[in-house]
């Protein structure tokens, strides 16, 4: 690898870092993390977007204090909001995917990222119920998705449309560069 993608897959790893500092705290946190995945993948692309996220979770895994709430270290993962973790990089993988396929048009990334949250939905709420299950108690399948879904659809709606409306204008400037 170059060292300008190196560099801008770095950048976006630590924007995403950033973002996840930004939190209001809850049982599954709201934070800006989302919208740094989206931009990373409509800036850089599928590939190096889904190594940003990656290099992100590594960064996390490894125990530096990359998550929300400036938590690191492998038992992030095994919480009840490692799903969502993991989810980051099956978004990033998703629109790569699409992108892969179909191109990388604004229909594209609105589907593929509206897609990709769907996924990240499913595996975190399903870890979600698992975890839950085995630390506190048996959680309904109804009440893990009115904690850690419906409060995040429009925020990560309106998350998804500015890092579509920001990449469409940074991706340019940086090809330029």
């Amino acid at each position: 690898m170059k060292a300008k993608p190196l560099v801008y897959t770095a950048v976006m790893a630590a924007l995403i870092t950033v973002c996840a500092w930004i939190t209001i705290p809850t049982v599954v946190p709201f934070t800006l993390q989302t919208f740094a995945i989206f931009l990373a993948v409509g800036v850089l692309g599928g590939k190096l977007g889904s190594l940003a996220v990656g290099v992100y979770l590594l960064m996390g895994a490894v125990g530096l204090p990359v998550f929300s709430g400036f938590s690191g270290g492998l038992g992030s993962f095994a919480g009840v909001t490692g799903g969502y973790l993991v989810g980051f990089l099956l978004i990033a993988l998703v629109m790569w995917g699409a992108e892969a396929l179909l191109g990388r048009g604004p229909a594209v990334f609105l589907l593929s990222g509206v897609v990709g949250l769907a996924v990240c939905y499913a595996f975190g709420t399903a870890w979600f119920v698992l975890m839950y299950a085995a630390t506190t108690g048996p959680m309904g399948v109804m009440s893990a998705l009115w904690t850690c879904v419906i409060p995040f659809l429009l925020p990560d709606a309106v998350k998804l449309v500015l890092a579509l409306a920001l990449s469409r204008r940074l991706a340019p400037a940086l090809a330029r560069a």
